[in-house]
């Protein structure tokens, strides 16, 4: 995957006033949009046939670290345009049966979203609209109550989630992508319940994968107090997982307000595949609806799709 700058900025007081009103500008449209969100999304129904899917392919020894493709560097500048709201719901297939997907539809596995802390389903509107544009025929939103005590319950949650998603549709592997504590409560499905039999690649936007600084001075939520640097979650999170086969893909911005280090937000483990991807001049909440980060988050899904691809021919040969 190339490395996804935007516009090279250094925090000019410019640049930093236009991130800051997009974040009002963006707040205010979160609380208009958030009623549309509020119950979960009811999938629609699928034909049912077959046994249910099979396991995951097995793991992946192979280590990415730092900022663009790989080990290295590089610069490329996407554009891309915000859309608006799509919807495309499934109901789920009856117990221990599994519903198949379209005929030929055998490309990019579903996606299911997980909002941040403050969110629902509605953050996603645009980057559904985009994924579903460009081809992908499943994209899924997860909700989870906003009175939830402990990560941990909402990442049990997300698991049931993925199961019947795998069900509904066919496959045996999801993508996720989480934004701030969506990421997080994703990644610990993945790294700590099991999850990476069912997730090929999670993408995360703006999640504090160290912790933040910031959850300390607003700890009465108890959600909240998970996201602080040494918390029980963060602390749970850094113990070893070796063989752990999904690939992580973490978006950071040096803009976003809520990320206290800025780097927090990528993750430093060496038994996990991961890849970081740095943006300029985006605020935390931009980060979901920015279409330059979709088309970056496209970019990154079909990237490992094209890997499996070609490990897939190796091995034929």
């Amino acid at each position: 995957m190339k490395a996804l700058p935007f516009l090279c900025c250094l925090a000019r007081p410019s640049v930093l006033l236009r991130a800051t009103v997009v974040e009002l500008a963006l707040i205010v449209g979160h609380l208009l949009l958030y009623p549309t969100g509020i119950h979960q999304e009811q999938p629609r129904a699928v034909p049912v046939t077959g046994p249910g899917p099979g396991p995951g392919p097995g793991p992946d020894t192979t280590t990415y670290t730092g900022t663009g493709t790989g080990t290295g560097t590089g610069t490329t500048t996407y554009t891309g345009t915000e859309g608006n709201a799509a919807t495309g719901t499934v109901t789920p297939a009856p117990a221990g049966r599994t519903a198949a997907p379209p005929t030929g539809d055998r490309g990019h596995p579903p996606v299911v979203l997980v909002h941040g802390l403050s969110g629902n389903r509605s953050v996603f509107v645009s980057l559904r609209r985009s994924l579903l544009r460009h081809g992908w025929r499943h994209v899924e939103a997860l909700n989870y109550s906003p009175l939830t005590s402990d990560l941990r319950k909402a990442a049990e949650l997300l698991g049931h989630h993925v199961e019947q998603c795998c069900e509904r549709t066919g496959r045996s592997r999801v993508d996720l992508v989480g934004h701030s504590l969506g990421g997080l409560v994703a990644r610990y499905y993945v790294q700590r319940l099991g999850g990476d039999l069912r997730v090929r690649t999670l993408v995360t936007l703006g999640t504090p994968h160290g912790g933040t600084w910031l959850a300390p001075l607003a700890s009465v939520h108890p959600l909240v107090r998970q996201l602080g640097p040494h918390s029980d979650v963060i602390v749970e999170l850094e113990r070893p997982a070796p063989n752990c086969r999904t690939h992580f893909v973490c978006f950071w911005s040096d803009l976003d307000e809520l990320m206290v280090p800025s780097k927090t937000a990528c993750i430093d483990h060496q038994d996990l595949i991961t890849r970081s991807v740095r943006v300029s001049g985006l605020g935390h909440l931009t980060l979901a609806v920015n279409g330059a980060v979709a088309a970056g988050i496209r970019e990154a899904l079909s990237a490992e799709e094209e890997a499996e691809g070609g490990a897939s021919r190796s091995s034929v040969a």
